[in-house]
């Protein structure tokens, strides 16, 4: 395949999935930079694979298994670092405090449903992601993530009951 050809591909591929990725990885994350992160690495990985990766929509579904793979590693990591430096401080109890800017209770309750997130298992945020964040249907989320479309429904109920338990609803400020 000539270099003219693999770039044409990749710019159709890129255009037509770098939002949802974004998206996507941004809930796993956390945060914009490092979903913007991911997501080059990601787009990267498809380039250099050009050929004996699949293209279109199946394009699409390879990109997000890539991209949900890297964003939990990255994931993992950022968790590691976040215990090590409590470890470090030696006081959990920080950034506990209830302030009075409702700004500040919005990033709050962000910060919240994060953590929420970040303490289900694998397979139930990622389909809890892929459907709340990412536009994205059963059956899509299904064969991009090479489940049953009935096992995407289980895991999507059981992922928003178990952020429901996570979550007293008198943490949650809503603007």
């Amino acid at each position: 395949m000539d270099n003219e050809s693999k770039e044409e591909i990749f710019r159709g591929v890129y255009n037509d999935n770098i939002n949802l990725l974004v998206k996507i990885i941004r809930r796993i994350t956390g945060d914009d930079a490092s979903a913007e992160d991911v997501c080059q690495d990601s787009m990267m990985r498809y380039y250099q694979r050009i050929g004996s990766v699949p293209e279109g929509i199946e394009a699409r579904y390879w990109l997000i298994r890539v991209a949900k793979n890297l964003a939990f590693n990255y994931a993992k990591k950022k968790e590691r670092e976040r215990k090590a430096y409590q470890k470090f401080l030696n006081d959990p109890s920080i950034g506990n405090k209830a302030p009075e800017d409702t700004k500040v209770l919005a990033v709050e309750t962000k910060e919240i449903v994060q953590r929420a997130l970040d303490k289900l298992p694998e397979k139930l945020k990622t389909v809890i992601v892929l459907k709340e964040y990412s536009d994205m249907n059963y059956k899509e989320i299904g064969k991009s993530l090479k489940i049953s479309e009935s096992n995407v429904k289980v895991r999507v109920f059981r992922a928003r009951k178990r952020l429901a338990e996570l979550i007293r609803e008198d943490e949650i400020y809503v603007p």
